[in-house]
């Protein structure tokens, strides 16, 4: 068995501290918690939950995409909300998403997150080629 290897993606956010974007050892691929920054700035675009979620979302296909995966093969999702009222925004454009794939999932509400984040999540997926 080959040893973990670090995926490392222009296309989502520098890991802002001492880990990886995402790790794949043997078929599966760990995904680090994804905030809503814009790669290119390493800031938030705006206050807009929505945008933020989606941007999130975003750099979560673009780590999945480098590690040779993708969204629907996704075995577990792990989602991070500083307020559960906005649960129903959450899941909503999570949703849209993840369309008909349905991964194990677990939502935590959080005192708080990086940078002032108000969502993140993270994955654990199928590399294409463990499929």
């Amino acid at each position: 068995m080959s040893a973990p290897r670090p995926i490392h993606t222009e296309r989502a956010p520098t890991a802002i501290g001492p880990y990886s974007q995402a790790i794949v050892t043997g078929d599966l691929l760990f995904v680090s918690g994804q905030i809503g920054l814009d790669p290119s700035t390493g800031q938030f675009r705006n206050e807009n939950l929505h945008s933020e979620i989606c941007r999130a979302m975003d750099n979560l296909s673009a780590v999945l995409e480098a590690g040779d995966s993708e969204l629907s093969l996704v075995s577990l999702a792990t989602l991070y909300l500083t307020d559960m009222n906005d649960f129903a925004e959450v899941n909503e454009i999570y949703g849209n998403y993840f369309g008909d794939h349905r991964p194990a999932r677990a939502t935590v509400e959080v005192s708080g997150l990086p940078k002032g984040a108000r969502f993140e999540i993270s994955a654990i997926a199928q590399t294409r080629s463990g499929n």
